[in-house]
């Protein structure tokens, strides 16, 4: 789950992380009234899930209650990156002297964490990784020992910090790493990270992730969830407790384990270029049970996207056996009835395949045609759907 930039300032102060002071507002009455409490000079900045928010207007420097009340009004009308703008953060000004660059990260890859730092931070900072990729620090952190003092300037000198910056960062990003660690986070990005004129280090703009799979350990993280902004579909399908993303094409997918779906997905693509540009609508995984509520479940999630054409079915069967599978599937076009309504493409292989198939041949549903071949299954689906 990605935070909003408030709630990243909120949980950096919490850590002791030094911030500025921060109102939101959902109105430009809301964002007068935090202007007049913060007072003095104050920066209305769009709350979207995006980066690019200051080229798209989306960041207004304003000297007074009144103008922050404009600012809001026309930031609030604002789309971002294809994100309505639906609420604003009021900000505390500050006299930058320097702005820095540091950020913790999960990396996959080499199965530890890893900090990028920069004594050249600022809004370009993607353009400095490509043209002058060793102006940016990389320095692995090992999970179990994670960011103390001494690592922390050990980070600092890699990312060119002079001896007199280091002592005053360092400390900073200590604690930057203690919300990482604390928080289960796989990205804690502090972008600007600046000195100001008065010697004070402060985490300007802060972009957070959180690992989903230790909510478990952070009941809180519950209330941080924008439930406004998420794709219904999404969270239809979160609440049925089913795996899937939502994409940007015209045919729904349906598997058993990840890297099987992810293989689909690829192989539908393929396909879909002798068809039209057709492409996946969805990475749905429904794990090993395949049970007729879970694919009633997904076939209604899927079904309900406007976008879908066709729909393909992709199982191996394992430890749930293909003849499972297909009374799944003839036992949740029933309880779907004529929510159905657009074909499916069903390729079943592994255990007790052929007893599958022939429970598919006999329940003779006019949605649903059968294939060999996951190729020959990709390509049906995207001709179904490319008509």
């Amino acid at each position: 789950m990605d935070l909003f930039e408030y709630q990243a300032r909120d949980l950096f102060e919490s850590y002791g992380v030094p911030v500025l002071a921060g109102i939101v507002a959902d109105t430009p009455e809301e964002a007068r009234a935090a202007a007049e409490k913060i007072g003095g000079t104050v920066v209305v900045k769009a709350q979207v899930k995006a980066g690019g928010r200051g080229k798209a207007g989306g960041v207004k420097v304003v000297h007074n209650p009144e103008d922050a009340a404009t600012a809001a009004e026309a930031i609030l009308k604002l789309t971002i990156k294809g994100l309505p703008v639906n609420r604003v953060m009021i900000a505390a000004g500050a006299r930058i002297a320097q702005e820095f660059y540091f950020s913790v990260l999960l990396d996959r890859a080499n199965r530890s964490y890893l900090s990028l730092c920069s004594v050249e931070g600022g809004m370009e900072i993607e353009e400095l990784a490509v043209e002058r990729p060793e102006a940016l620090a990389r320095v692995e952190v090992i999970p179990g020992e994670g960011i103390d003092l001494e690592k922390a300037r050990e980070i600092a000198k890699a990312g060119h910090f002079p001896d007199d910056l280091i002592e005053k960062v360092a400390p900073v990003i200590v604690k930057l790493y203690d919300v990482y660690k604390g928080e289960d986070a796989t990205l804690v990005e502090v972008n600007p990270l600046v000195l100001t004129e008065d010697g004070q280090v402060l985490a300007l703009d802060g972009k957070v992730s959180l690992d989903e799979n230790a909510d478990f350990r952070h009941p809180a993280h519950a209330e941080l969830e924008d439930a406004a902004a998420a794709d219904p579909l999404e969270a239809k399908a979160k609440a049925l407790n089913l795996n899937y993303v939502k994409l940007d094409g015209q045919v729904g997918i349906i598997g058993n384990g990840a890297g099987l779906v992810m293989s689909t997905l690829d192989v539908v693509s393929y396909a879909g270029e002798k068809h039209g540009g057709v492409r996946p609508a969805n990475f749905l995984d429904i794990g090993g049970g395949a049970s007729a509520e879970v694919m009633a479940n997904g076939l209604d999630v899927i079904l309900g996207d406007p976008q879908v054409k066709s729909v393909f079915v992709n199982v191996f069967g394992g430890i749930t056996a293909c003849d499972a599978v297909a009374n799944g599937i003839v036992g949740a076009l029933k309880t779907l009835g004529d929510t159905a309504s657009k074909p499916l493409v069903v390729r079943l292989d592994g255990n007790k395949v052929e007893e599958g198939r022939r429970i598919l041949s006999d329940a003779n549903h006019p949605l649903v045609s059968l294939a060999t071949t996951m190729d020959e299954g990709a390509d049906k689906a995207a001709e179904l759907a490319s008509k």
